[in-house]
């Protein structure tokens, strides 16, 4: 339901705000929302519900879902998603966070949030060894051959799960990369037993991954913090002993989002 402060005292929405409500209502939802049910959330008519889902989804803030009806996230909520968690004072924070997490390990980190097609790099701290892996800010990476991507694979719901398998292509990246859906899902209910996902060279030759998510104070996950590095300073399994800390540091950015 809407907040109390965006209820006039009549106990209806105003105007102005009803799209912006719609939209914090999709984002909040982490699934795709059906008009009737934003109606009922909200208290607003269906047909003023139906008109500002078609004025989002044609400026790109909401897009159908698979099955035609219910709507999620576009690409311009998704970038002002990202943007906002990229605004200068909890980027200031947030890198700190990070590089005292480079340090500590010895090894590249990296912030990740699940685009439409794949995994976006928000942010990375490099390590300090001249051999390193070069992923920037903006790169896009697959979803079912990285640590990140699994791990928000993972987070998912089967349903939605089972129409994102239906949709990717399983590209192979490498001889060990997973390609069989089957085999995949068997990695994601092991990740989610366990609470942390690894890429044991399923992305890149030579490079081993370990990945833990960053909540908020439902639960849901937001983005995922990694480490990576080539094998010859780490393979997966000693990866694993850096948990603690990439766990420490992710319930650190965890409450830094909390605390906005």
């Amino acid at each position: 339901m809407p907040d109390d402060h965006a209820v006039s005292a009549k106990g209806h929405i105003p105007t102005n705000l009803r799209l912006l409500l719609i939209l914090e209502e999709v984002a909040s939802a982490g699934v795709a929302v059906s008009p009737s049910a934003l109606a009922d959330a909200l208290d607003l008519p269906k047909p003023t519900v139906h008109r500002l889902l078609v004025t989002a989804e044609e400026q790109g803030f909401l897009q159908r879902d698979v099955d035609g009806r219910s709507f999620g996230p576009g690409k311009r909520l998704r970038r002002l998603a990202a943007n906002t968690l990229s605004s200068q004072r909890i980027r200031t924070e947030r890198l700190l966070i990070m590089r005292a997490l480079a340090q500590e390990v010895g090894e590249t980190c990296n912030l990740a949030a699940p685009g439409r097609e794949g995994m976006v790099y928000l942010d990375r701290v490099d390590t300090h060894w001249p051999l390193r892996i070069e992923l920037p800010v903006g790169t896009q990476v697959p979803f079912h051959c990285t640590a990140s991507g699994k791990m928000y694979l993972s987070s998912l719901r089967n349903d939605r799960l089972d129409r994102i398998l239906a949709s990717l292509s399983f590209d192979r990246q490498t001889e060990k990369t997973l390609t069989d859906p089957d085999q995949l899902r068997e990695e994601l209910h092991l990740t989610r037993a366990r609470g942390y996902s690894t890429d044991n060279e399923e992305f890149m030759e030579g490079m081993a991954a370990v990945c833990v998510p960053i909540t908020d104070n439902r639960g849901r996950l937001l983005t995922t913090l990694s480490i990576h590095a080539p094998l010859q300073r780490h393979n997966k399994e000693s990866l694993e002993q850096m948990l603690p800390q990439l766990r420490q540091a992710a319930q650190r950015l965890s409450e830094l989002i909390d605390a906005e």
